[in-house]
C-alpha cells in the first residue's frame, strides 16, 4: 500500500506535540526528538516493524533520521534498509527530511577502513550515498577523532564533501571540548562551519558538562553549534527495564555490549528507582523525564532516541508534553544523582 504521510504531522494540536529548534546559529531547525537507526534497523531485524517505526516517526513530526556507515548489524545494513524504505515511502518527502550519516569506526578491512583520513571519509560517504540511494546527505559527521591523522585533514575532508555537493552540513561526534574548539576553528577558516556535535549525554553520563577549563556544552554555546545527545536513556538504564532485575536478552546480558552487567550495581539500581518515583510524581515515566531533562538546556537542539517498536517511540514523544522543571525539581534530581 502506498504510504501517505499524516497531513497533520506539523500541527501542534492533538497528539502531535513536536517542536523544532534552531541548530546553533545556523538556519537549520531540527525536531526536538530525532530518530537514530543505530539498533533495530539492520539485516537481522524485522522489515514490517522498522517500517512502522519510521512511518510513525514521520507522521508525528520527526523529520530527522540519523544513521552511520557501520549501523546494522551487519555494518551497512541499516543504511541499505533505510534506502529501500526511502525509495518506497519517503522519496516524495525528501525535502522535508534531514538525513545524516557518519564515518569513523571500523567499516572495511585494511588500513583505510576506519578513523579520519581523507581517503576513508570521502570513500565512506560515497558508499553511504549509494546504500541509501541519495544524491546527498543533509549532515555528514566525523564519527570520532583520529589520534593519528591531522585534524586539518579530517576537517578538510568534511569541507570537501560539502563543496562536492555530497553533504549540506557537517558535524562531529565524540570529540572533547578542546578538540571541538580546534575542529571548529579549522572549519571556520575553510568556510564550512561546524553545524552540530553528537555526544553521549544523559542523566548518568555528564562529561559534556564537566570538562575543564571549558566544558563541551560551553564550547558549543559559545561557538553557536548545535548539540544532539545520543544514548539519552543510558542504553535503557533510564527506563523501567532494570528496576527489578536484569532482563534476559537486554544489552547488559551481551558479552560485548556497550552496557556491561557489572556496571549495574545495587547503588545504581537504587538511584534509578528513586528517579523513577520522582518521575511518576511529575506524571511521567522515567524515560520521559530523562528526555525532558536534556531538552531543558537550550543548547540541546534535539535528543536522539532509538526505538524497537512503535509503542516505545510514542512513549518517548510524550516527554514533549512536560518539559519544564522548577528550580526545586532540578535540585532534587541533582540530589538523587549525587
Amino acid at each position: 500500500m502506498t504510504y501517505l504521510a499524516n497531513s497533520a504531522r506539523y500541527d501542534s494540536t492533538g497528539d502531535n506535540v513536536m517542536e523544532y529548534r534552531r541548530c546553533g546559529n545556523s538556519g537549520l531547525k531540527l525536531p526536538a526528538i530525532s530518530l537514530g537507526l543505530w539498533h533495530n534497523f539492520g539485516g537481522i531485524d524485522v522489515f514490517e516493524n522498522y517500517r512502522d517505526i519510521l512511518r510513525t516517526a514521520f507522521d508525528r513530526g520527526i523529520t530527522h533520521f540519523d544513521l552511520a556507515n557501520n549501523y546494522g548489524p551487519p555494518p551497512g545494513s541499516a543504511e541499505e534498509n533505510f534506502g529501500m524504505l526511502f525509495k518506497k515511502d519517503f522519496l516524495p518527502y525528501r525535502d522535508e527530511l534531514v538525513i545524516s550519516s557518519k564515518a569513523g569506526y571500523q567499516m572495511w578491512d585494511g588500513p583505510y577502513g576506519e578513523w579520519g583520513s581523507r581517503k576513508y571519509l570521502i570513500a565512506s560517504c560515497d558508499q553511504s550515498l549509494k546504500r541509501m540511494g541519495l544524491d546527498y546527505v543533509d549532515i555528514f559527521y566525523s564519527h570520532r577523532p583520529d589520534p593519528d591523522t591531522p585534524l586539518e585533514e579530517t576537517m578538510g575532508a568534511l569541507d570537501s564533501l560539502v563543496r562536492q555537493g555530497k553533504a549540506l552540513y557537517v558535524g562531529i561526534s565524540n570529540y572533547s571540548a578542546e578538540d571541538t574548539k580546534k575542529a571548529t576553528a579549522i572549519l571556520k577558516r575553510l568556510g564550512t562551519p561546524c553545524l552540530i556535535h553528537q555526544p553521549k549525554y544523559s542523566m548518568l553520563e555528564r562529561w559534556v558538562e564537566n570538562e575543564s577549563p571549558e566544558s563541551l556544552l560551553e564550547v558549543l554555546g559559545n561557538e553557536g553549534i548545535g548539540c544532539i545527545p545520543f544514548s539519552p536513556l543510558a542504553q535503557g538504564l533510564l527506563t523501567d527495564k532494570y528496576l527489578k532485575e536484569i532482563p534476559s536478552g537486554s544489552r547488559a546480558t551481551f558479552a560485548h555490549g556497550a552496557l556491561l552487567h557489572d556496571q549495574i550495581t545495587p547503588e545504581l539500581i537504587q538511584k534509578i528507582k528513586t528517579l523513577n518515583t520522582f518521575a511518576l510524581e511529575r506524571g511521567q515515566t522515567l524515560a520521559q523525564m530523562a528526555l525532558a531533562w536534556l531538552l531543558k538546556d537550550q543548547r540541546v537542539t534535539s535528543v536522539l532516541i532509538g526505538a524497537s517498536r512503535v509503542s516505545q517511540l510514542l512513549d518517548s514523544l510524550e516527554c514533549l508534553k512536560n518539559k519544564d522543571f522548577s528550580k526545586e525539581e532540578l535540585g532534587q534530581i541533582e540530589k538523587i544523582l549525587g
